[in-house]
């Protein structure tokens, strides 16, 4: 039984600094006894001078509350009472602990000594898979009641019940996985390591432990066996009336859309005549469960699974998670689904416990490791995208990837993504990405055949896969980092213990060694020579550079000897290399596990290199494809640490002409679906880019007339002219709108930019104002985390703005009252600078065809629609598409961006009138 006593404190103070005068406003300590609450402390402090603004909006707590309250010298010793003898517990300790010591010793009174857990670094460990290890998002997910974060009293309830909740996870863990937490928890940076030993002792003395199957002794959860489908007489609902009965099951408070019913039986047909079209289906209709509901029918009638696949691996979870359980109700069957990623998404089990027996780990490893040992007791997938881990962490997770199907017999058994695969032959749906789907057409074997039917959802992002799926980027960070792997003979370093197993057990003494230090001297000088040419090289054309940034194509310099020589000294390394692979491998039955582990591990670095030395090939020296363009990009700040080279493709339809091909062979029905399929007037433009035939007909579906009715489009009409005006004058002119619309507002809202730089200076401009400093700014790029986390901030604030580029334009979704206005800066054209752009425009000049009317245009039509397509995602959304870019009213090619959108009130107003307007909307 642990018998200590856990002291969870929580400060609120007037900023980070004692040392700078900012003091202590409120203090709450609860005291958890016996594994229960047993009594709480909570003060107001005066802090003897102004409460900063942002402070009181933080945490509400205004001057007039802590005016009569005592200051922390009078409580000073009565807190440090209460802490002696207790464990010390923070979310975040380095805040709390060091800022109470610090005012400790300016009262006078004692510290505090003791042991101390900061239930952050805990929460990493036991919850792996959590989106965020902020109090507040953390206390949402398990379930934990915290009435208003950033108050002391309830954030320290809320972190006793956190640790609470992190103590019972920890009992519930294997005696295996609690035995390798343990030996791994002493060099964490609180004091966990007693709360692993006290779980352990206690497993070990119930005798209860969870019993979970075992990989070379690493505890993991199995994988749920799929039952076979089978055929079933599930008949699909000709008549109206059938289908509305059926959707209703799935929709309490279905709302009749005729559009969506007609887009069923679009999706049907096609699947049941074994015949392809394309299906432009806008948001409003129910779109998923429009191709979902037909495409389980059609599995249950034949048998055989159906394909979906859309654009990212979160789409293809929200699919599964949301809208495959809805299918089940509506149907009232059991319809399976599996997701299907590609293979290096999903843990190598092998090489995870290869990696266990190599002692020296850094803080990050050992960290990753206690993380991933936990999630492999909850994990049904195996999918490494689950874990939420750190940057170091993240070069651990690239390390246990699964990279190839080479596998022991005791992997085979244990083999996630096997039984992944597996089960996609037995179920329903097989849920995947495009990237996958491309790739597997591409496989001698492949992992998706006898299916009955393929749904391409998202199907306009078809093209931007096919091009990543297709484009190499050398990275000369990711280079340094894969040679230094190897390359590195400094103590504790890989090579340095390679030397000397090889001197152990190699009759070839010191002459190989020499060899591999001297081809590695020759392939490092001239790969640095190279390094040098890029970073020092300067574009010849003025569009080359951007502030900072500086893209030039690989044909400037292309015709240097230099290249090639890289590529004959990177081959005399890699021989090196391989020679005392292939030396050492017929001493492996003689070696300990470690050992093994030793050389795989420089086999793991052996392939690696092989990888880069393809890729240093096709990008360089590789003539042949027509349909590439390979260019340079820099930061003239960080140099030659940013170097990227990137080979892409510059026209995918060609590589999707392939796929469709080889998927018309199978003779299955497809549909090619998305919001935006067509533009007026060039109806087939998406179709082209896709490479889909001219015969395959395109149905589209309008939105129910009703659903647009609470929108309204602003054009600004008072806004500069960007074109006759400084970059700098008109980021003023759109952060001045910027804000008035959201004060107008009350915030929720999208800024959309179409490059980076505006972005930035834009949001550095309004936060240097502290116009908005009630509110919480948030820009991608800026910001610290992904599309989803952002999204995830921008959603928990009521007063929130968010800044976006290229990802924000399209595929999120914030119904509701959430998002009030979408603000577009500049019309969403590609700079002519970009280098496929560029390549693609090259080539339709040399054809005699227009690349603005016939590639610039169509293409920032399509994303301007998709743009609009975050306002309103249901019929009781009320939103506002607000235009900065005066060019949308002054150039001949404006209107064709306003007949793009739906049929809804647009009114050319003054700055002025449009905020009037906002305010008298929502002061109604």
């Amino acid at each position: 039984m642990d018998n200590r006593t856990y002291a969870v404190v929580d400060l609120e103070t007037t900023g980070h600094s004692p040392l700078k005068g900012d003091r202590v406003i409120q203090i709450a300590i609860v005291f958890i006894e016996n594994g229960a609450i047993s009594r709480k402390y909570a003060r107001f402090v005066n802090p003897g001078r102004d409460i900063p603004s942002f402070i009181q909006q933080l945490t509400s707590i205004t001057d007039k509350e802590v005016a009569s309250a005592p200051s922390f010298e009078q409580i000073a010793q009565e807190v440090s009472d209460l802490l002696q003898g207790t464990v010390f517990v923070a979310h975040n300790t380095d805040f709390d602990l060091s800022f109470l010591q610090s005012e400790f010793k300016r009262c006078k009174v004692p510290t505090w000594s003791g042991k101390k857990i900061d239930t952050v670094e805990l929460s990493k460990i036991l919850f792996p898979s959590s989106s965020s290890y902020r109090l507040q998002d953390l206390a949402e997910d398990l379930n934990i009641p915290l009435p208003t974060a950033h108050r002391a009293d309830d954030d320290a309830e809320a972190t006793a019940h956190l640790l609470l909740a992190a103590l019972s996870k920890l009992h519930s863990l294997p005696e295996e996985t609690l035995n390798l937490l343990h030996r791994r928890s002493f060099s964490l940076r609180s004091d966990i390591s007693s709360l692993f030993y006290e779980a352990l002792k206690s497993v070990r003395q119930d005798n209860k432990s969870v019993k979970l199957p075992l990989f070379r002794g690493i505890p993991y959860r199995d994988v749920k066996k799929t039952v076979e489908s089978v055929a079933l007489r599930t008949m699909f609902p000709i008549q109206e009336d059938e289908k509305i009965q059926l959707l209703e099951k799935g929709y309490p408070s279905f709302e009749y859309r005729k559009p969506q019913l007609e887009f069923m039986d679009t999706a049907w047909n096609a699947l049941q005549s074994s015949t392809e079209v394309i299906a432009e289906v806008p948001t409003g209709i129910g779109k998923t469960v429009g191709y979902l509901l037909p495409a389980a029918i059609h599995s249950f009638q034949t048998g055989k699974p159906v394909v979906i696949s859309t654009f990212t691996n979160h789409l293809v979870d929200k699919i599964l998670e949301d809208e495959v359980q809805r299918i089940r109700d509506i149907l009232d069957i059991d319809c399976t689904a599996a997701v299907l990623k590609g293979k290096e998404q999903y843990i190598s089990l092998g090489k995870f416990e290869e990696l266990l027996r190599i002692t020296d780990e850094s803080y990050d490893e050992t960290f990753t490791i206690m993380q991933i040992l936990v999630w492999l007791t909850e994990t049904g997938t195996g999918d490494l995208n689950e874990l939420n881990v750190s940057g170091g962490g993240q070069l651990f997770i690239d390390r246990i990837r699964k990279r190839n199907s080479k596998m022991s017999e005791d992997e085979k058994v244990a083999d996630y993504h096997q039984k992944m695969m597996d089960a996609c032959s037995k179920t329903n749906l097989v849920i995947t990405n495009h990237s996958m789907l491309l790739s597997d057409s591409q496989r001698e074997q492949r992992i998706l055949h006898s299916y009955s039917g393929l749904i391409i959802d998202e199907a306009h992002q078809f093209i931007h896969t096919a091009v990543r799926s297709n484009e190499i980027v050398l990275s000369y960070m990711n280079w340094k980092y894969v040679i230094g792997q190897i390359g590195s003979d400094a103590e504790g370093q890989l090579l340095h213990k390679i030397i000397k197993l090889h001197n152990r057990f190699s009759n070839f003494g010191q002459q190989i060694v020499n060899q591999l230090a001297y081809s590695y001297d020759q392939f490092t000088s001239v790969f640095d020579k190279v390094a040098f040419l890029l970073s020092s090289h300067r574009p010849k054309t003025r569009g080359g550079q951007h502030g900072n940034r500086v893209v030039f194509a690989l044909a400037e310099v292309r015709d240097e000897p230099i290249f090639a020589r890289v590529a004959e000294k990177m081959s005399d390394y890699i021989e090196s290399v391989q020679t005392i692979q292939t030396q050492l491998e017929v001493h492996k039955p003689k070696m300990s596990k470690k050992e093994e582990a030793l050389l795989a591990e420089w086999e793991y670095w052996l392939r690696e290199l092989k990888i880069k030395a393809g890729e240093w090939v096709e990008i360089f020296l590789d003539d042949s494809n027509e349909n590439f363009t390979v260019w340079i990009e820099k930061d003239k700040r960080s140099l030659p640490g940013s170097l990227n080279i990137v080979k892409s493709p510059i026209d995918a339809s060609v590589l999707i002409k392939e796929f469709t091909t080889r998927m018309n062979q199978e003779k299955i029905g497809i549909v090619w679906t998305s919001g935006t399929m067509t533009i007026k007037n060039n109806e087939r433009f998406v179709a082209q880019q896709l490479g889909i035939s001219d015969g395959v007909p395109i149905k589209s579906f309008a939105a129910p007339r009703q659903f647009y009715d609470k929108a309204a489009i602003f054009i600004v009409d008072d806004m500069p002219s960007i074109q006759h005006v400084s970059q700098n004058d008109y980021i003023e002119a759109v952060a001045d709108a910027v804000v008035q619309t959201v004060i107008a507002t009350g915030g929720r809202l999208f800024v959309l930019f179409t490059s980076q730089d505006m972005l930035r200076k834009t949001y550095e401009l309004i936060l240097d104002s502290e116009l908005l400093s009630e509110y919480a700014l948030i820009a991608q790029g800026v910001s610290s985390g992904s599309r989803l986390k952002l999204l995830k901030s921008f959603r928990q604030f009521d007063k929130s703005v968010l800044f976006g580029t290229n990802s924000f334009w399209e595929g999120v979704d914030v119904p509701g009252e959430a998002l009030s206005a979408v603000i577009i800066v500049r019309l969403p054209f590609t700079s002519p600078d970009e280098m496929i752009f560029k390549a693609r425009a090259e080539k339709l000049n040399a054809i005699g065809v227009n690349p603005f009317t016939d590639l610039a245009l169509p293409e920032a039509i399509l994303r301007f629609r998709q743009g609009f397509g975050r306002l309103i995602r249901s019929s009781e959304d009320r939103g506002f598409f607000i235009i900065l870019d005066r060019r949308i009213e002054t150039k001949s090619y404006g209107k064709s961006f306003l007949n793009a959108l739906p049929s809804v009130p647009i009114k050319n107003v003054s700055l002025e009138h449009m905020v009037k307007s906002l305010e008298d909307c929502y002061n109604e």
